[in-house]
């Protein structure tokens, strides 16, 4: 079954600010999250940034933390292509270009640091991030990386990330639905190091025929524009443990659980198929 986020028709703005939650103390990776006074997710709107923010708001924050497990690429697109357009229409950055790096950064919503986040753009804790926060390895050990409960949340930072950012500024002097300028000005701007990052984000757009989402919105007229809800949350995998018996094999387990052996290698960070007996391994059942 597809997930995809559930939107409401747009009838009355909702209240600019999110519900805050008090945050508990965790650990990752050994490293202790230091507990915070209550936060608001998404932080403060930047300067710039207001205009976009209030005439597309986001929804109140639901509290706790939701799993979005994505199976393909083609799953994230269905997933998060209508938000992107949302935010297309807040802020101008083309559709295209926000989910072609919402599937480079994020692994298709599949990698690590994204599974536990729900940050689709690695963005980095930075100086004044007041929301939730997880560490990860990325260029160095134990980075902070900004947290958040729900997908949406992240790509509503992403707009204000770059329209909040002075280097970013001339970005928004092209075209709305001109991908291939966008992409190679994100890179000319800092934002990633990779040298082929332009490349990369085209060829995803191409292949994915992505520009149909900017085309969309360049078209569609503001009226009918349906606003981002978390009432109707996509269906959650089951997740489960297993405890290696006497005998058993990665092969074995995967057929107990219809679920692939590369997959369990994946949630549990298994190098090559050898288990000991007593080893507890993450199982998620197929849907």
């Amino acid at each position: 079954m597809i997930k995809r986020i559930g939107f409401a028709l747009l009838v009355v703005l909702l209240l600019s600010s999110c519900g805050a939650k008090k945050r508990r103390s965790t650990h990752r990776n050994g490293a202790p999250v230091v507990s915070r006074t209550e936060t608001k997710q998404p932080t403060a709107i930047p300067n710039g940034s207001a205009e976009g923010s209030a005439l597309y708001p986001m929804p109140e924050d639901p509290g706790r933390f939701e799993k979005f497990p994505i199976s393909s690429t083609e799953e994230y697109i269905k997933t998060f292509a209508e938000i992107a357009q949302y935010e297309m229409r807040a802020f101008g950055i083309p559709a295209s270009i926000t989910l072609a790096q919402g599937i480079l950064e994020s692994g298709s919503g599949r990698g690590e640091l994204t599974l536990k986040t729900n940050n689709h753009f690695g963005i980095k804790c930075h100086t004044g991030w007041e929301g939730e926060f997880d560490f990860h390895d990325d260029d160095a050990k134990g980075e902070c990386f900004r947290k958040y409960n729900h997908p949406m949340f992240s790509f509503r930072d992403h707009s204000l990330f770059l329209t909040s950012r002075s280097r970013y500024a001339f970005l928004f002097d092209y075209r709305r639905d001109d991908y291939k300028k966008w992409a190679h000005g994100l890179r000319q701007a800092g934002y990633a190091t990779d040298k082929q990052y332009p490349q990369k984000l085209i060829a995803l757009i191409e292949r994915y025929n992505l520009h149909q989402y900017d085309e969309v919105v360049v078209e569609t007229p503001m009226e009918t524009v349906r606003q981002p809800s978390t009432d109707e949350m996509p269906e959650v995998q089951e997740a489960v443990t297993h405890t290696v018996e006497k005998g058993e094999t990665l092969y074995a387990i995967s057929r107990k659980y219809d679920i692939s052996v590369d997959e369990i290698k994946r949630l549990n960070n298994l190098n090559d198929n050898i288990i000991s007996i007593g080893q507890v391994l993450n199982i998620r059942r197929a849907q």
